[in-house]
């Protein structure tokens, strides 16, 4: 028996470490499998007459994470070039989506709170700002920004829907299932509340109006500007 220490990507709870431990331990010929959710890692022994390292790489792909071997190097195919490590590989993915996230994150939180910063840390805000989101009649264009920058978050982190949602199907939910679910939900009601917005400012009413705009965002103001 060979034991043999793998590094996971994609792990956010303990359902995803329980998941991968029965993906690997289908696999004929593993014993001892220890998921190590902390350390993104795993330590099993297996019989090497039985089955190798990429077999039960590809179990733990096929179950929606990354592996590779600690402390390996890329792999060379024969007469072709380096395949990068994958757990280098995510770890690279995520820092890029990481900061792209928060590139787009801070002027929606900016929008959605700026009165409250300048209540709680005295910011100004701009006449601009105000004249363009402030009050009852600029309620879509408030919410609507909004929606429309968090769209790309949700698209540049779409690898936890995919994962999230699959998991959910095959009936093994993990955080990622939590957070595609929630992040989803918070998104279409920002898109029916938009619909409501419109449906009330073109039928006068403005209570409509104010309703759905602070729930929106319940840091924001409804009240004009005198």
């Amino acid at each position: 028996m060979k034991k043999e220490k793998f590094d996971i990507t994609g792990m956010s709870c303990a359902a995803c470490s329980a998941r991968v431990t029965k993906a690997v331990e289908k696999v004929a010929g593993t014993q001892d499998v220890n998921v190590n959710l902390l350390t993104n890692s795993m330590q099993l022994s297996y019989d090497e007459n039985a089955t190798s390292a990429a077999a039960i790489i590809a179990a733990v792909e096929d179950a929606g994470y990354g592996a590779a071997v600690h402390g390996g190097g890329a792999a060379v195919p024969a007469g072709g070039a380096a395949i990068a490590n994958p757990v280098k590989k995510g770890i690279a993915e995520m820092k890029h989506r990481l900061i792209w996230s928060i590139v787009f994150l801070l002027p929606t939180m900016y929008i959605a709170m700026h009165i409250m910063f300048e209540r709680l840390f005295g910011l100004p805000v701009p006449d601009g700002v105000r004249a363009l989101f402030d009050g009852p009649e600029n309620a879509i264009v408030f919410a609507f920004s909004q929606l429309l920058l968090v769209l790309p978050i949700m698209y540049l982190n779409r690898k936890y829907y995919i994962s999230g949602f699959k998991s959910l199907v095959h009936g093994a939910p993990n955080m990622d299932s939590l957070v595609g679910m929630g992040s989803m939900a918070a998104a279409l009601f920002g898109a029916f509340a938009i619909f409501r917005m419109g449906y009330g400012m073109g039928h006068g009413d403005w209570a409509l109006v104010t309703e759905y705009s602070t729930s929106t965002a319940r840091t924001s103001t409804s009240s004009r500007r005198a």
